[in-house]
């Protein structure tokens, strides 16, 4: 039983149901996505999902593939251009050399679809909405849950061999499990807007582009993301580690100094949240798992959540195949942690080192000349625009995460007596070495060493 259909409990799913593990996946809310969490699939998420079979359909999402998704960073929509760094649409991007797939721009609610669409094409998974976990009983052989319909109010009972909280930062499943998180409860409190704007590229003078980041003289305050890469942009405040509720005035006055004027647009939906960077004390054992958010709480900097979460579900889905098919011993399982919270340290804490990178204009601030005309400010604000773009290198380049995550102290993982490599962040460099992911090399007829 799979608690959550958010894209890790829907991977976890298709993933069982690929291997003909028959799982059950209840989720509280009708599975409506009013703002995306995420909006890049990584190149390893994708490897999967060449496994999976279901890499065309990624690639055929609505996000259009000629959308520019350069990085732009500025004072305003019509004010100076600081720095950019420039990427193609998702379809002009090369696959890197060291895998046959790449990243692709493809938002929670055009991916979320698509991994639904493969998990219930397995007669094996069953998927229920509107359905929430009150409460569960572990036992030596399984798991009693106590379920309740959102629509009709009645409470049920399903006993399953496992569960796994797949359930998000509030989890029902870890809370049961008594499962503590430890880290930064309050990075910065953020206000998302998501706003509709048919003709927003042509109101400035930025040209398309997937993020802009802007920059005033408190320093970096503000970003507005494609979502769609048509009509639908997401506008985040970035806030601070102090509580703000942003009115409804705040945010008007926020997506008019953004823009320099006033402009046409429609609020589609306000969500204020948390960064946080959490990671729990344990993924469980017995019984009862976690993955995902339930596991990890990062900031979205440097797209490590979702990502680091499918990979979760991954690890533990082949365990879980090989415990209920009676070939994997019984203490396989308590591999799952060994392998994946290394993992979730490392990715929060390069997500939060990468908040401190965009926000790291609110130390050094910007010189009165960069808001202003003239040759003189022309200079300052190019040197400036060039220490900001390379010191926020780092969030766009991260296959060493993406990629790089090693098993090196897994149980099940016998050492070749070889040193250890370093981790990698900005690069990767494939290795062969017990723990690792296998390198890809392509092969004759098109394929890769990793089919």
């Amino acid at each position: 039983m799979i608690v959550g259909a958010g894209p890790v409990g829907l991977a976890l799913a298709g993933d069982l149901g690929w291997r003909g593990v028959p799982c059950t996946v209840i989720e509280q809310t009708d599975g409506r996505i009013e703002q995306p969490k995420m909006d890049l699939v990584g190149v390893r998420t994708m490897e999967f999902c060449r496994r999976w079979g279901i890499v065309d359909w990624v690639r055929d999402a609505p996000y259009p593939g000629d959308y520019p998704q350069d990085c732009v960073f500025l004072t305003g929509l019509n004010g100076f251009e600081l720095g950019r760094e420039r990427f193609p649409g998702r379809a002009f991007e090369p696959c890197p050399p060291q895998s046959p797939q790449k990243r692709e721009r493809v938002p929670q609610d055009m991916f979320d679809p698509i991994l639904k669409r493969f998990a219930l094409s397995f007669d094996c998974v069953s998927l229920q909405y509107q359905t929430a976990l009150v409460s569960f009983l572990e036992g030596p052989d399984g798991v009693q849950a106590t379920l309740r319909d959102h629509r009709t109010g009645a409470t049920r009972t399903l006993t399953a061999d496992y569960l796994v909280g797949a359930d998000g930062g509030a989890s029902t499943v870890r809370e049961g499990a008594g499962i503590g998180m430890s880290g930064n409860p309050a990075l910065t409190y953020t206000t998302n807007v998501l706003f509709r704007c048919a003709d927003f590229p042509a109101l400035h003078r930025m040209g398309k582009a997937y993020r802009f980041i802007f920059i005033g003289p408190e320093g970096t305050w503000l970003t507005i993301v494609a979502v769609n890469g048509g009509d639908r942009f997401r506008m985040s405040i970035v806030g601070t580690p102090d509580k703000v509720n942003h009115s409804e005035a705040d945010i008007r006055s926020a997506l008019r100094r953004a823009m320099g004027r006033d402009f046409d647009y429609e609020i589609l939906s306000v969500m204020r949240w948390v960064r946080r960077e959490l990671v729990v004390d344990r993924y469980g054992g017995g019984r009862v798992y976690i993955a995902g958010d339930s596991a990890h709480l990062m900031s979205p900097t440097g797209a490590l959540g979702m990502n680091t979460g499918i990979q979760d579900a991954v690890d533990l889905s082949w365990k879980l195949e090989a415990v209920v098919s009676g070939w994997g011993g019984a203490e396989l399982l308590r591999s799952y942690e060994s392998e994946r919270r290394p993992v979730a340290l490392r990715n929060v804490a390069a997500s939060t080192e990468n908040l401190g990178r965009m926000l790291s204009t609110r130390d050094r601030k910007p010189p009165p000349q960069v808001f202003a005309d003239g040759p003189e400010a022309d200079a300052i604000r190019a040197e400036y625009g060039a220490w900001f773009t390379e010191t926020m290198r780092h969030e766009w380049f991260m296959n060493g995460f993406h990629l790089g995550y090693r098993y090196d102290d897994s149980p099940i993982v016998w050492p070749d007596g070889t040193p250890a490599p370093p981790l990698e962040g900005r690069t990767y460099t494939q290795t062969a070495r017990p723990g690792a992911r296998a390198p890809h090399v392509a092969l004759a007829d098109g394929g890769s060493t990793l089919d």
